[in-house]
């Protein structure tokens, strides 16, 4: 009998850590926290069938999408500690909007495990092509002409495009109103419709239309011009400075996940992400692939947590 139980124990506390060496043995859940349609998914729906190929595994996309991307981060942070649930967050998702939320549903440095850092996407402001505003100047000056009358749209409630949209208020000294969408995809159908006057999202959602002459991207937030949009001004060309407009999408797991597992993760996430095909078509869309180690994307999440808590109590934006 006491054999039978130590054999029983000795079993019990083996299967911990024979998962670890077999894992996948399952299919794992890739979390995309935004509707069709954007950077996010794009990158998402690229990396899956490279990753399953390096697992061994189906990796099924699963689309969560509200609450600026927190609603399906949150779905990973919540999963059991196994690895079989990730999520590809992004800066609003990970950081800006639990800052902005007044009982968030998960805190980053607790309840995530960073897997890597996937891309980086600027953030354009972009008109309808019918608009009247040419130039971001001329936005900004009927947008002081007609206080509280210019609306911008945004990916969601608490995503960096909207915290940028913001800050651009704050920065301009007008009063553009933001009107929240579950995702970029929704962002361009509501300018192609002109039902908003500016949209901020991933540059994704835009490139296209801005090359066919449906949309006219007026500025970008990066240091210098990008060389694939050379006639397009920054916004410290057009007179905007201290705004930052890039947003970064990073891989997560729920905390607590085995290291051995976050390794394997990780490797098939960077292998993915350096796949020459991906690499390609991230960049004909304007996205920057990255593939980092895990201790890369936890660096960033605790800086930019800093950052963005500090533009929010500067531009005294109150939580929900």
């Amino acid at each position: 009998m006491l054999r039978s139980i130590v054999i029983a124990l000795a079993v019990l506390m083996a299967t911990p850590a024979m998962a670890q060496v077999n894992y996948p043995t399952r299919p794992i859940r890739f979390i995309v926290p935004f509707a069709p349609g954007g950077s996010n998914d794009l990158t998402a729906r690229l990396m899956a069938p490279r990753m399953a190929a390096r697992l061994g595994q189906p990796v099924v996309i699963e689309t969560r999408s509200g609450a600026g991307g927190m609603t399906g981060v949150d779905v990973a942070a919540k999963a059991p500690a196994d690895g079989y649930t990730v999520a590809l967050g992004t800066t609003g998702a990970i950081v800006i909007g639990p800052s902005l939320t007044r009982n968030p549903p998960f805190v980053a440095e607790r309840d995530l495990a960073p897997i890597t850092l996937a891309i980086n996407v600027q953030v354009p402001i972009v008109v309808p092509a019918q608009s009247p505003y040419r130039s971001l100047q001329d936005l900004l000056a009927g947008a002081k002409a007609q206080p509280g009358k210019i609306t911008f749209g945004s990916s969601g409630t608490g995503g960096m495009p909207h915290l940028a949209g913001e800050l651009l208020n704050q920065v301009a000294g007008v009063q553009m109103v933001h009107v929240p969408y579950r995702g970029g995809g929704p962002v361009g159908t509501a300018l192609l419709q002109a039902e908003v006057d500016m949209g901020m999202s991933d540059m994704s959602v835009f490139l296209a239309h801005h090359r066919a002459g449906t949309m006219r991207i007026l500025a970008v937030g990066s240091a210098q011009r990008l060389p694939y949009l050379p006639d397009v001004p920054t916004l410290a060309e057009s007179g905007i400075t201290g705004v930052e407009t890039s947003n970064w999408h990073g891989l997560v797991t729920a905390a607590g996940v085995p290291e051995t597992i976050l390794d394997r993760l990780n490797a098939a996430a960077v292998a993915s992400l350096q796949d020459p095909e991906v690499v390609k078509t991230l960049n004909e869309q304007g996205i920057d692939p990255v593939g980092s180690s895990r201790a890369v994307l936890a660096a960033l999440i605790t800086a930019d947590k800093a950052r963005w808590s500090e533009v929010i109590r500067r531009a005294n934006i109150r939580p929900e």
